[in-house]
């Protein structure tokens, strides 16, 4: 499967749409921060898909992920979910950045530093 094929697959497209109407608030706050090119002119999407996953942020020109942890995540089952997750996109070649819900709320500049020292150019 080509990698243009492998984004945004059709049958995701409705819950992509779903999730996007109904973002957490921590992703509400940090789209106010991303969406626009407003971080370092770096465009970023929100709820895109790779392969069968939907990720929070994206940025294609970084090849960079990110994504925001709630309680939901605290548990072991979760946790494996995620390492499986995050293995198939590191070996898509992605790099996926995991920030708590909390952070985003409490820590923004910092936040945002992270993410930019992630860009490679």
């Amino acid at each position: 499967m080509s990698k243009q094929h492998i984004h945004n697959k059709i049958q995701l497209k409705s819950r992509r749409q779903e999730l996007r109407k109904n973002l957490t608030p921590a992703e509400a706050f940090l789209w106010t921060h991303l969406k626009s090119r407003q971080l370092k002119w770096k465009r970023f999407t929100k709820q895109h898909s790779i392969g069968n996953y939907i990720v929070d942020f994206y940025c294609a020109s970084e090849r960079l992920i990110i994504e925001l942890d709630g309680e939901v995540h605290n548990n072991p089952k979760a946790v494996s979910y995620d390492e499986i997750r995050t293995g198939y996109l590191n070996e898509l070649g992605y790099q996926v950045l995991r920030f708590e819900n909390k952070m985003v709320f409490n820590q923004l500049p910092s936040v945002l530093q992270d993410i930019i020292r992630h860009f490679k150019n």
